[in-house]
């Protein structure tokens, strides 16, 4: 099943394989350069089905860090374009790009907060930091809200007119979305807090403001934590409830992802630990799903696909390792890949 082809709505991958997204930490003022365009190219030539470029800020606020990609103005797009037309006329891949806002994790570097005059002003739901040595976030107004529902628009309309066949939307990792959904960093007690209903609002006023600037060639994701790993926190069962409504909401695929909004919290790392969290999403939400998380061994990513706990195959860590994992399972299941015909003469004949 790893090369058999999928569709969302016009957009059609070649096979199972997708590059996950990882920041990279190399931007000036959010805009990519020439090692963003080789690390996504080398990903395409490798065969990959599907490649998702980095966490991208929807406007300052929103990186992690002051080296993070954004795409808040039209010098960063224009720069991602360069990429994306690279991919689609050199590959069979297709590239999508994560939009993102750090909320009350960014102004940092290796995982520690830096100071105003480096960085910036968080913002969050709540007036609760990450971590207790860290500010005071910001706490969203009403009219702030709405207007990062337009930030995400606008970022979603440059990322299509750049190109991109895929469009995720960050909602995992403790980041701005994230910490919305949860009960324990939103305490809010207007109608962006409390319920479900109320916790589940930002998400879906940026979904349906996003899903205005796409059409039947672009596709959207949504990548969630199936859990928090935190008592009374985000869990599986609300992420499955939030996958219905997201369904309904015309989003193509969930990226099921776990944890990274409460400090501290005790997760137990296993090969593919974070797999029956994609299949319980995909099962009992009815749709389809992605999985990942150390997920390192060819046989394994066809296992997931076979027993149905998943439709794609989002690989990290190892695909930084063996940017041609897609071509190399390929030869080993002697399945036919993409192949740059520049490198015919190494292709392992069947």
């Amino acid at each position: 099943m790893l090369y058999s082809p999928i569709q969302f709505r016009n957009v059609e991958l070649k096979n199972r394989w997708v590059m996950s997204p990882m920041c990279m930490y190399s931007c000036e003022n959010g805009v990519a350069n020439d090692f963003h365009f080789v690390h996504y190219g080398s990903r395409a030539q490798g065969g990959t089905g599907l490649i998702i470029v980095e966490a991208t800020g929807v406007e300052p606020r929103g990186r992690i860090t002051n080296h993070c990609m954004g795409i808040w103005n039209d010098e960063q797009a224009a720069k991602l374009k360069k990429i994306v037309d690279f991919v689609h006329q050199n590959s069979e891949s297709k590239i999508g790009i994560q939009l993102a806002h750090s909320g009350r994790k960014g102004s940092t570097w290796n995982n520690i907060q830096i100071s105003l005059e480096e960085g910036w002003e968080t913002l969050a739901p709540s007036p609760i930091p990450y971590h207790p040595t860290e500010r005071i976030p910001h706490v969203l107004t009403v009219e702030e809200i709405k207007k990062q529902v337009q930030n995400f628009k606008e970022a979603a309309k440059r990322a299509v007119k750049a190109g991109f066949d895929v469009i995720e939307i960050h909602g995992a990792h403790g980041y701005l979305v994230h910490q919305f959904l949860s009960p324990l960093s939103n305490i809010r007690t207007d109608e962006y807090g409390g319920s479900f209903e109320n916790r589940t609002r930002f998400l879906l006023e940026i979904v349906d403001a996003v899903n205005k600037e796409l059409n039947e060639n672009v596709a959207l994701f949504v990548r969630i934590s199936g859990t928090e790993y935190a008592e009374n926190g985000w869990d599986i069962e609300e992420s499955v409830a939030l996958a219905k409504i997201l369904k309904s909401h015309n989003v193509d695929l969930i990226d099921v992802s776990s944890g990274g909004n409460i400090h501290g919290a005790k997760i137990s790392v296993f090969e593919g630990y974070q797999v029956p969290f994609a299949s319980e999403v995909k099962n009992k939400a009815e749709v389809k799903t992605g999985a990942v998380g150390l997920i390192t061994k060819i046989e394994h990513a066809e296992e997931i696909l076979q027993k149905g706990d998943a439709d794609l195959v989002l690989v990290a860590r190892e695909i930084l390792r063996n940017p041609y994992i897609a071509v190399q399972g390929s030869f080993e299941m002697h399945e036919e890949s993409f192949f740059p015909h520049q490198y015919l003469r190494a292709k392992i004949s069947s």
